[in-house]
């Protein structure tokens, strides 16, 4: 976690330290109209993790909130939408995935100039590397039958239900995200990457058709959740909804897969090696295990595997051009170049 950035004391407000991306002078008597701020005072530090939307941990005295705001700089067209993470998170409070509470929205843009939202500080801890993985092999396979069991669960949620009907289109989903993260290559494009595009080009023959319509999580992994500090195997918060929507539930499976390492493989990032620990099921067993739970057919889902590592690449290419452009918080950016040739290599791999 970064360091704290604090705030002067609120009697002081014209000496509030602007932190990158969040203006705590502007924030404070916004936020002091909608939640108890100690004596006025609130000071906030950037949490390490995150590479797309900035997180913020805000300190009142003994109470703490997140904040989600979108990252620095130009963004890419209906990317970093705060209100459909708000929309989103709202709507499944009302079910069995389990979400943090959100507690407001703020669309003026005059507050620290961007929508953001703020919701409460889920407890728990966060795998983000192998390192981070002290677990014992029963604790890793329970941890992996939870992660699985969320992301089913998360699939036969009924969003019509919920208010999220109007979230996305289900029809013709495949052939928009394949279109779509082809645009986003260009837009962020900086330099030649042969392997990604001819990627790009096998995804656009043999897409499978959709038989399930489902909420998606977008970029559902295990460094994206919150597990319980004393039962690992108990999913406490899903995190990172920025690219919820809804569409073929075989999507956010061929994401999971493609994050789920296994040993002897090359890993695109500390996330990748996680599941390679001893006691993480392999990738078949958690494939039986999601069919088992949901009871469907899981024809096609070596395409989503690799759509999933074509979408990575993009987004990782995205954040190597701000990184490039100085407009990246935090640290971990220097050898982030080095990363989309390897997912898309390993995109092709999966279509062979």
């Amino acid at each position: 976690m970064g360091g704290a950035a604090q705030a002067r004391p609120a009697d002081d407000p014209t000496q509030a330290q602007i932190l990158p991306g969040l203006d705590l002078g502007r924030l404070r008597p916004w936020l002091q109209s909608r939640l108890d701020l100690a004596d006025g005072a609130l000071d906030a530090e950037i949490i390490s993790g995150g590479r797309s939307n900035l997180t913020f941990r805000l300190h009142s005295g003994q109470q703490q909130w997140i904040l989600r705001r979108p990252p620095l700089g130009p963004l890419l067209p209906k990317a970093h939408s705060m209100h459909r993470e708000y929309l989103v998170l709202h709507g499944l409070a009302a079910g069995d995935v389990p979400t943090p509470t959100v507690l407001a929205m703020c669309e003026d843009e005059q507050v620290i100039g961007v929508p953001f939202y703020v919701m409460e500080l889920v407890p728990g801890r966060v795998l983000r590397a192998p390192e981070e993985v002290d677990l014992t092999a029963s604790q890793a396979d329970a941890c992996a039958t939870g992660l699985v069991r969320t992301l089913a669960r998360l699939h036969l949620f009924d969003y019509e239900r919920a208010g999220l009907g109007r979230l996305g289109r289900p029809q013709g989903y495949t052939e928009r995200q394949v279109a779509r993260w082809h645009g986003q290559l260009e837009a962020v494009r900086v330099r030649s990457l042969p392997a990604l595009d001819e990627l790009g080009r096998r995804l656009n023959t043999g897409m499978p058709r959709a038989r399930h319509s489902s909420l998606l999580h977008g970029d559902y992994r295990i460094d994206n959740v919150i597990l319980d500090e004393r039962d690992p195997g108990r999913i406490r918060a899903v995190l990172d909804w920025e690219m919820a929507t809804l569409g073929d539930p075989m999507a956010d499976l061929g994401m999971l897969l493609m994050y789920w390492g296994e040993p002897g493989e090359v890993f695109a990032s500390p996330v990748h090696e996680i599941p390679a620990r001893a006691g993480f099921p392999t990738r078949a067993q958690a494939v039986e295990l999601y069919a088992r739970e949901t009871g469907w057919d899981l024809e096609g889902l070596d395409f989503f595997v690799a759509l999933a590592y074509f979408k990575l690449a993009v987004i990782v290419e995205g954040i190597h051009a701000r990184h490039l452009n100085g407009l990246t918080v935090g640290e971990g950016f220097e050898r982030i170049s080095e990363i989309a040739p390897v997912l898309a290599e390993q995109g092709l791999e999966a279509l062979r």
